[in-house]
């Protein structure tokens, strides 16, 4: 059940809800009543999302620009002016390279978008949950966050970032009844993670399916996880089921066991 009673009752806000995680989380708002709003970087993606879910409503936006996210706000206001549940869940891979490598310009991008945007989203967004009762943030963050990871450094700073910001926001946020979450999911199956193999094959000289079984090694279980996996857990955090848990930090990863063998083909 949802943190207020009924699935009809949540308006939920989702970043890059247009594709991967994000739309399987928002179908999974949508198929319980919810009111759904999400903003997401890519047209494209936002008008193939909204011929599939006519009922729900989206903003074009870059959430690493605070004037772009102050429009999303905009948006939700005119659509529906409250707010029970936002997911920050918009987020990039950076550049895979060895610290003396990064062009800062691609450092500065990465942190950009999935730290400077986690703040803008949750800056606009508290105003509105602190007028609901029970309200929820999820932030989905990374094993990365909580391992570290060779050759990602703009990624895994941005994503243990995340985990700060979780405990302290629950800390600020708790007497208002807001709960603060992070999920942590491991690599999860879809076109991105299909995409970041291939040009670490290209890169590294190796063949994509070398790279996928580092991938699959990292993990106690042998596996990726799936958008659903991380949809199931998102829908718990936000639900009534969940109502005394925050400041926590939820690995959804097959238990990871290390990520230094990203080191065994660079």
């Amino acid at each position: 059940m949802p943190t207020q009673g009924t699935s009809n009752e949540l308006t939920v806000l989702i970043s890059g809800g247009a594709a991967g995680i994000g739309r399987t989380i928002a179908e999974a708002f949508l198929a319980n009543g919810a009111t759904v709003h999400i903003c997401d970087a890519s047209p494209d993606n936002i008008s193939d999302f909204l011929q599939a879910n006519p009922q729900a409503s989206a903003t074009e936006a870059d959430i690493s620009d605070a004037a772009s996210v102050d429009r999303v706000f905009e948006d939700l206001a005119s659509a529906r002016n409250d707010l029970n549940v936002l997911v920050n869940n918009a987020g990039i891979s950076g550049p895979t390279a060895k610290v003396e490598d990064i062009a800062i310009e691609d450092w500065d991008k990465c942190v950009a978008v999935d730290l400077n945007g986690t703040f803008y989203m949750t800056r606009r967004a508290v105003p509105m949950l602190k007028q609901q009762s029970g309200s929820s943030i999820v932030n989905i963050s990374s094993v990365a966050g909580t391992f570290g990871c060779p050759l990602r450094s703009p990624y895994v700073a941005s994503k243990w970032a995340m985990i700060g910001l979780t405990k302290t926001w629950a800390m600020e946020l708790g007497p208002h009844n807001i709960r603060v979450n992070a999920i942590c999911p491991t690599s999860v199956s879809g076109e991105r993670i299909d995409g970041v193999i291939d040009r670490d094959a290209a890169e590294r000289g190796v063949t994509a399916e070398e790279i996928r079984d580092i991938y699959e090694r990292q993990s106690s279980m042998r596996t990726f996880v799936t958008p659903q996996d991380v949809t199931d857990m998102v829908m718990f955090l936000a639900s009534d089921r969940a109502g005394r848990i925050s400041g926590q930090v939820i690995a959804v990863d097959g238990n990871t066991e290390t990520l230094a063998n990203w080191l065994d083909k660079s």
